[in-house]
């Protein structure tokens, strides 16, 4: 339907429709906006559009720019109420027609409007977080190379492409900026730069049907050439007293509506189109009708400076009318899921960094500040009414699990719903915990995992604090400790020390077992167990039959992080590869143990490997069947290197960590029955939303935990069982006390677990004091081959 004659001659009823099932191709039910401030660096402007009152000459007394301090109140503002972007707007070169611009531009050290621009963008990004976006009007390939730095996105507004309008008398006379060449020219440059860009139309202007179709075209091959246009916006035209259309006819609404529907046939499902809600006044959820899929920026702080009589609706009433058509909104960045997916690519290495601190998996706005392991109440409480979802088990498969974490707002609830319904179905409404003591023997590590702020050393990524290995007596000792404190596993876990071989970890489970022969031994990665197979030169079934002869009983899931190999070539590329994890996991299965699956989320992966890594658990639990629970594991950003360097989120926000737990309990059924949520990375009251979200087991007590500290969770160490258990029954559950394999502990352990005596002093000797010696070559799983 794009050709022209079929345009103009549809019914505005038949076009909306197909605007809306194309929108419904391209972003389903999602709508969105940006939660902006507007900083209006200056309205000086060398063009004169007979429309605008934005722009006005100088006053006398008045400074011709915002100064720095000014943009960075405004941004902080716009911080502090939980915005993303800093749209900054200003005419165009304003110093090309203003002595007064160009005096006070030699004031402060810059020799163009852009230069100065760029110096504040750049604080403004420094020093607030806000995304930057520039409105600068027309610039060549240096300029906008010089402002990708400092700048998330920029834009252009087209506006229409009949040059007509530049003449004598009308809206772009004497406008030498709004030649409709030069801007595409502008357009055409970013694309080639990479920058991630904005442009729209005016309509009303004076323009006809058949020109907006012709300025859509324009823009539809600018897009299509780059990659880089991915928003258009069509604005309608609104009279302003004072400008030379002050009477001039508004657009109406129904040419409004005619023009967003052709601009959504016409540039196709994967452009996204905007227009301005506060321009349409209390009729702009007619807008949604005509097939937008965002509603632009929308201020708390600040007005819209260029239509300051039109006030933006708040962000509620824009969801209620959302809500109102099936349609859920999210706030999203100044560039668009389709760039941030791809930040090499489209963002400047000084911005990128930025960007993945304020994006969630999605390449959307992150909708809340809560991040693991921090002391931060959260965000939202779960819903009790919903009417669950009705997938299951095998009718999940890659898709159907991906539309599933893109779930908002209701279908978000019916997730959750589902998940909670399917739970007590299940398990019942007992909710399980183990006590347990953890040992982390040694933080000497020669792998680099980008995520790990636990390991020291010198191979290790991060170089701060003591490297330390904790003797076999002292392993020993604690271990009897905590079976005096009613623990009955304990969980052995450490760094890879280069020096260690299949005869330490073996040495280790036999020295517990003589001294604690009822305790059970949960130990060892599959990371541990492939570095002692391959020191011993053994098969992965021949060691691990070893190791359960002389008293292992489980493995932990750890180092699973995410099963997809794209995944694990950023963040532990040296590390296990996704295969040869399975096959330790399944060849522990074939001897006799048992084990977990855990799950690392929210730092550079994105929802499709959450998928691929359930379905590979599922898979694998099919064949082997020896997992005894799936464990979300929300990755703690605030110490790990890959985060301190800008290569990865700020972990997922509450939302997906909920949804990942929720949308587990349903891929996983019946295969695997139990869902953990870890207390460390979730705090009490982010468990007690789990705990209605599919979850039925909270994991162990702990007594001592230090990876999830180290990578800077502020929860405690410990949840002793009176504490476990008045969480659980504060969540409306029942609690019980279960083994490592889900069974009823011994009464006596039990009584002991509750008013247990203090820890003494754990010992952690300097790792040079042991005197290992370590091979000649260090042994590398991914050099090694499955």
């Amino acid at each position: 339907m794009a050709d022209l004659p079929e345009l103009l001659s549809t019914s505005l009823d038949d076009l909306m429709a197909e605007a809306r099932r194309l929108r419904a191709h391209g972003t389903g039910t999602l709508v969105t906006y940006s939660p902006k401030v507007f900083v209006p660096l200056t309205t000086l402007c060398r063009d004169v559009c007979g429309y605008c009152t934005f722009a006005r000459p100088p006053r006398r007394g008045e400074r011709a720019y915002l100064t720095e301090a000014e943009v960075l109140a405004i941004a902080r503002a716009g911080a502090e109420a939980g915005c993303t972007e800093a749209l900054f707007t200003l005419g165009d070169r304003p110093e090309a027609r203003y002595r007064v611009a160009r005096e006070e531009l030699e004031r402060i050290g810059c020799a163009t409007t852009l230069e100065y621009l760029a110096r504040c963008a750049a604080r403004v990004l420094d020093e607030t977080g806000l995304l930057p976006h520039l409105n600068p009007g027309v610039m060549s390939r240096e300029e906008l190379a010089g402002l990708r730095p400092v700048a998330a996105s920029m834009g252009i507004m087209l506006e229409t492409t009949a040059e007509r309008l530049a003449a004598r008398g009308g809206p772009h006379w004497a406008s030498p900026d709004k030649v409709p060449s030069r801007r595409l020219e502008t357009m055409r440059l970013a694309g080639e730069l990479a920058i991630p860009f904005t442009s729209g139309i005016l309509i009303g202007i004076g323009e006809t049907r058949e020109e907006r179709i012709e300025a859509l075209l324009a823009l539809r091959s600018v897009a299509e050439e780059h990659g880089h246009l991915r928003e258009v916006i069509v604005q309608n035209f609104r009279a302003k007293p004072g400008t030379r259309m002050a009477d001039h006819p508004d657009a109406t609404m129904e040419e409004h509506l005619w023009s967003i529907a052709v601009a959504r046939i016409v540039l196709g499902p994967d452009v996204h189109v905007q227009a301005p809600p506060n321009l349409a006044y209390d009729d702009f959820p007619l807008l949604l009708d005509a097939g937008i899929d965002d509603w632009g920026g929308v201020s708390p702080v600040t007005a819209d400076h260029v239509n300051p009589e039109a006030p933006w609706p708040e962000v509620e009433r824009l969801r209620e009318a959302c809500r109102s058509r099936g349609l859920e909104l999210a706030p999203r960045l100044p560039l668009y899921p389709e760039h941030v997916m791809e930040l090499d690519r489209w963002a400047d290495p000084a911005v990128a960094p930025a960007i993945r601190r304020a994006a969630d998996a999605h390449g959307l706005a992150r909708e809340d500040r809560w991040a693991p392991g921090e002391p931060v109440a959260v965000p939202f409480v779960i819903g009790r009414d919903a009417a669950p979802v009705g997938l299951v088990g095998d009718e999940l498969g890659e898709d159907e699990l991906v539309r599933l974490f893109a779930a908002r707002g209701r279908e978000r609830e019916r997730v959750f719903a589902a998940a909670d319904a399917l739970r007590r179905e299940t398990c019942g409404d007992e909710v399980t915990y183990v006590v347990t003591r953890n040992v982390q023997y040694t933080n000497v590590c020669y792998f680099r995992c980008g995520f790990c702020a636990f390991s020291k050393g010198k191979l290790a990524a991060n170089l701060r604090g003591p490297a330390y290995l904790v003797p076999e007596e002292e392993i020993v000792r604690r271990v009897r400790e905590a079976w005096e404190r009613g623990a009955t596993e304990v969980c052995l876990q450490g760094g890879i020390h280069p020096s260690f071989t299949g005869d330490y970890y073996a040495g280790v489970v036999s020295a517990i077992k003589a001294a604690v022969p009822r305790i059970h031994v949960h130990a060892f990665s599959a990371l541990e167990v492939w570095q002692g197979a391959a020191t011993l030169g053994l098969d992965l079934e021949t060691y691990l039959a070893r190791l359960r002869e002389l008293g292992l009983g489980s493995l932990p899931g750890t180092a699973a992080e995410i099963l997809d190999d794209e995944v694990r070539a950023v963040i532990c590329p040296d590390k296990v590869t996704t295969d040869q994890w399975l096959e330790v996991h399944g060849a522990a299965h074939r001897v006799g143990l048992s084990s977990n699956v855990t799950i690392m989320f929210g730092h550079v992966e994105r929802p499709v490997h959450w998928a691929r890594h359930l379905l590979r658990a599922r898979e694998q639990q099919t064949r082997t069947g020896g997992f005894t629970e799936l464990v979300p594991l929300p990755f703690v950003p605030m110490e790990a290197p890959i985060y301190l360097k800008g290569r990865a989120r700020r972990g997922p926000t509450f939302g997906e960590a909920l949804l990942l737990h929720a949308v587990a309990r349903l891929a996983l059924h019946p295969s695997i029955t139990n869902v953990q949520a870890s207390w460390v990375k979730l705090g009490p009251d982010g468990v007690r939303q789990a705990l209605a979200a599919g979850v039925n087991d909270l994991g162990g007590t702990l007594m001592n935990e230090s990876i999830s500290r180290a990578a800077g969770s502020e929860w405690g160490q410990e949840l002793p069982p009176e504490q476990m258990e008045e969480l659980i029954r504060s969540a409306g559950r029942l609690p019980r006390q279960r083994t490592t394999t889900y069974g009823a502990p011994p009464e006596e352990q039990v009584r002991r677990s509750f008013d247990a005596a203090p820890l003494a002093e754990p010992l952690n000797p300097p790792a040079r004091d042991a005197g290992l010696r370590r091979p000649a070559r260090l042994l590398r799983p991914a050099a090694l081959g499955a």
